[in-house]
């Protein structure tokens, strides 16, 4: 599974804000720390806005801050505000036009598909915090 932009910076974005949830962050800070346009990241954070896991506070020291669960929101409670999870040809049934070849490939790629879901949907933005902090500590130590 290919994960659009627009997915990959929802969910560096959920990240950051969930690191420290107290402290807003401003697009423009987010933006520069992962090399994209700040008019870009600011149409996904207004989608993230709208669901409620982040909140938009104007004015000087303004910015994002986090207000979901993260114990409780996982990486695909993210990334399909962003993908479009449609089932694959094999899984909605042969339609009769396909090869033999065509079928068997289709399932192997459907079954990846719902792995890579299936994972998704396991990872909770509390767990990522925690490996983000064990990579942090052991790049700290070399």
């Amino acid at each position: 599974m290919k994960l659009q932009t627009n997915t990959s910076l929802a969910l560096y974005s959920v990240l950051e804000f969930a690191s420290d949830p107290g402290r807003h962050i401003s697009a423009a800070e987010i933006a520069h720390k992962y090399g994209v346009s700040s008019h870009h990241l600011a149409k996904v954070l207004a989608a993230l806005a709208r669901s409620g896991i982040v909140a938009s506070v104007r004015g000087a020291g303004g910015g994002y801050r986090f207000t979901g669960n993260a114990k409780r929101l996982t990486l695909m409670d993210i990334v399909q505000m962003f993908e479009e999870i449609a089932p694959t040809p094999a899984q909605r049934g042969a339609d009769g036009t396909s090869t033999p070849v065509e079928t068997a490939l289709g399932v192997v790629l459907s079954e990846i598909d719902a792995n890579a879901q299936a994972t998704f949907s396991s990872i909770t933005l509390a767990t990522m915090l925690h490996l983000i902090e064990r990579q942090r500590a052991a790049l700290a130590a070399k």
